[in-house]
């Protein structure tokens, strides 16, 4: 009698202890690298642009941030959406890499069509695939 109460005691402690192993705090998102202070890149800002008769100019600051973002980024990727005056109103766009700028330069031309809405926005990126959040989209409409 001793016997089979020690084993079923044994087994209750067991079973707890395996479900407070496995037993989660809820649902998991993807994994995210440790963020030290100060160790990422800047938006840029102030992105403006240029038409010209076939083609437009973008163009944009970077300033290092010295308490947030101290990391000086190797260049800009430039992203455009496009769509037709013609596409629903609210339908969503997707943006699509155009180019890639060095720095110091912070300006890029591309070539443009009549009858569209562009939107375009850009992005610094470092070392190890670093990158910053997008700069504010800008739209053009060329008619």
């Amino acid at each position: 009698m001793k016997n089979k109460r020690a084993v079923i005691q044994f087994l209750m402690i067991l079973f707890s202890v395996i479900l407070l192993a496995f037993s989660g705090c809820g649902k998991k998102g993807p994994p995210l690298p440790p963020e030290i202070k100060g160790q990422k890149i800047a938006a840029p800002f102030d992105l403006k642009y240029t038409p010209g008769d076939k083609e437009i100019i973008l163009s944009w600051n970077h300033k290092i941030d010295t308490e947030t973002a101290v990391v000086k980024p190797e260049g800009f990727e430039i992203f455009m959406a496009k769509k037709t005056f013609k596409a629903c109103v609210g339908c969503p766009f997707e943006f699509k890499k155009t180019g890639v700028v060095s720095m110091p330069s912070m300006e890029f031309t591309t070539r443009i069509e009549k009858g569209f809405k562009y939107y375009f926005r850009v992005q610094a990126t470092g070392n190890d695939d670093m990158r910053s959040e997008y700069s504010k989209t800008v739209q053009f409409e060329y008619k």
